[in-house]
């Protein structure tokens, strides 16, 4: 049984260890079939990929080649006709797999429970799942593999699915009280991505929550600085709204995420 982790390295995993193709060209193929499984991928658009548009007259046999040499590598080495995974489907190829076989598309499904879950306020069961579908990230998406403009507009979407599964787990375990063990996170989260208000505004709500009100109300300042620095504007109402609340001194439960 084939196993394909994109999240992070490229990796394909047999019954007997690694057998991920080394030929860069081959990787190229492999990834642009992955971040589209069960759905047809044009000829065209990997002959576009694979040379930038500058194609030479052998580009369609060397494509074909680089398809023959992957279904040798996912049959295990013996006939490139024994290969059932990638197919040929007019006008291009298809990787065919089953949902759990590759990670992105497992880190899809346990996101959609998640969200799910913590939209029926179990929020247990949501942080669990969160959690889980997070863990599967290695770290960035094909780390290995020169992407071309497709390769990269998926990636790019992926970075934001991954950031967005990131917010519903925060979101989980903020809702389950875990203020303080969010705190570094958070402050990891905010350095990493410092216009990203949705990330400083929980970790001003974690401060407070957290009894270190002094704290929460540095951060303000700090991303402040950074906006009108960086964009020439002010914070969004509800950091001003959190600012306010917290300088009040009113009750960390008057914060809640909006």
């Amino acid at each position: 049984m084939l196993r394909f982790r994109i999240l992070g390295t490229l990796e394909v995993i047999n019954d007997e260890g690694d057998c991920t193709p080394t030929a860069p060209k081959l990787r190229e193929v492999l990834s642009l079939l992955l971040v589209q499984p069960n759905r047809v991928v044009p000829t065209e658009i990997l002959l576009e990929e694979l040379w930038r548009g500058k194609l030479p007259r052998s580009a369609v046999a060397t494509l074909q080649t680089y398809v023959y040499q992957l279904r040798k590598i996912l049959s295990g080495g013996t006939s490139a006709d024994d290969c059932e995974l990638l197919v040929t489907r007019p006008p291009g190829y298809m990787i065919r797999l089953d949902p759990d076989h590759l990670d992105a598309t497992l880190f899809e499904s346990l996101v959609e429970e998640g969200q799910a879950a913590l939209a029926l306020d179990d929020t247990q069961t949501a942080s669990r799942l969160l959690h889980q579908a997070l863990a599967l990230w290695r770290e960035r998406a094909l780390a290995d593999v020169e992407p071309g403009p497709r390769l990269s507009a998926h990636l790019a979407w992926m970075e934001e699915s991954h950031l967005s599964a990131h917010e519903l787990r925060i979101e989980a375990d903020m809702r389950l009280g875990k203020h303080r063990q969010l705190v570094g996170e958070l402050r990891a989260l905010a350095a990493a991505h410092p216009l990203h208000e949705w990330y400083h505004l929980q970790l001003m709500v974690s401060l407070h929550r957290s009894g270190r009100r002094a704290d929460a109300l540095d951060v303000y300042q700090r991303l402040r600085k950074v906006i009108r620095a960086e964009i020439g504007l002010e914070p969004s109402i509800e950091l001003r709204h959190a600012q306010q609340v917290i300088l009040e001194g009113s009750a960390p439960d008057v914060l809640m995420r909006t």
